[in-house]
């Protein structure tokens, strides 16, 4: 079976083909992605609007190129699934309204996929697939979830962010440092020339008691610390990105840890754009090796929004029989969507 994936969530558009045979684990056979980053630079952030237009306009070359690199053509295929939410909602509604269109051309069938749901399973795409149950730390630029992952579909919340995620903490105190759009990457690669230890920065909620995350008075301590060396923030730029990168970090190392420790689960993944983050996997690797606990990561360049995970998902779904595709070709988007509403109410 052939599944034609579409993403546009964000300021990504992604396509790709995944094969799933029988009982084997589905296997990626191509993808292409587009990043709106250029795009989007001049405004210091994403602009809803421009990016619906860019989606249109990248969609179709990119289901080309996949379908050549793939050397299969449409009529081949036999699921069509995109993401349904969350997200922009102009943007959502580009890949659903394509992909539905497709699908209804091509008389096959369509499925609607959660767009954090592809980011947890997106490991099973890489060369060491986890094995169920895990616990799973979703670190993206909007979501930063703890969840307990029993099987497909079945997903337990076990704490997330009560306000910034670490994306965007990332992002909004690379801002503050004057860096360029996107802020995280820029961050982190200054970081790399800087001390961690130069500044002390809150570690906030890490000896709450429970697997919640709060990141939203880490960057007014940033700003603070900038407002404080004043014409000397140059000079020690890269020491406050690095004080800053070892902040999160360590908030999200510690938490992950308590998770396992909770659960009595001996297998980490870690999904999203922040988990491609280098001190990240270091620190977490290091911490689990301590403790006997296997760590899974998606491959870098399926770190970020893409269509290999959101076909990967529907795969995964059908596989398992949580989810059936259809033959409705009308359609919805859920730009607000938590994950754990997944599990009871199945697409």
């Amino acid at each position: 079976m052939l599944i034609l994936g579409f993403e546009s969530s964000c300021d990504e558009t992604g396509v790709a083909l995944v094969e799933w045979t029988g009982d084997a684990v589905p296997r990626l056979r191509a993808h292409a992605l587009h990043s709106q980053i250029e795009m989007h630079q001049a405004y210091g952030g994403v602009v809803p609007e421009l990016a619906s237009r860019d989606h249109i306009r990248r969609v179709l070359p990119l289901t080309r190129s996949v379908l050549e690199q793939s050397d299969c053509s449409l009529s081949q295929v036999d699921v069509v699934a995109y993401t349904r939410g969350p997200g922009l909602a102009g943007a959502l509604l580009v890949g659903s309204g394509v992909a539905c269109a497709l699908a209804a051309a091509l008389k096959k069938p369509v499925l609607g996929i959660h767009h954090l749901e592809g980011h947890l399973l997106s490991p099973f795409l890489s060369a060491d697939p986890p094995q169920f149950p895990f616990v799973a730390l979703l670190v993206s630029g909007g979501h930063t979830q703890l969840m307990r992952v029993d099987a497909v579909g079945s997903y337990a919340l076990l704490g997330e962010s009560i306000d910034d995620a670490a994306g965007e903490a990332f992002d909004k105190s690379a801002k503050l440092l004057g860096l360029p759009y996107p802020g995280g990457p820029a961050l982190a690669r200054l970081a790399e020339q800087g001390d961690p230890s130069a500044f002390k920065l809150p570690r906030p909620l890490l000896h709450s008691g429970n697997l919640d995350f709060s990141f939203s008075g880490l960057k007014t301590a940033v700003l603070t610390q900038a407002k404080k060396l004043g014409e000397q923030l140059s000079a020690r730029q890269a020491d406050l990105a690095a004080s800053t990168q070892a902040a999160i970090v360590e908030v999200l190392v510690k938490k992950s840890l308590a998770a396992l420790a909770q659960t009595g689960l001996r297998r980490l993944v870690v999904a999203g754009g922040v988990g491609a983050n280098r001190s990240l996997r270091e620190q977490l690797n290091a911490a689990c090796n301590k403790v006997g606990v296997r760590v899974h990561y998606p491959e870098l360049d399926l770190c970020t929004d893409n269509g290999a995970m959101i076909a990967m998902a529907a795969a995964m779904r059908l596989q398992s029989g949580v989810a059936q595709p259809n033959n409705d070709y009308s359609f919805d988007v859920k730009p607000r969507w938590p994950l754990q509403q997944l599990a009871a109410n199945p697409v």
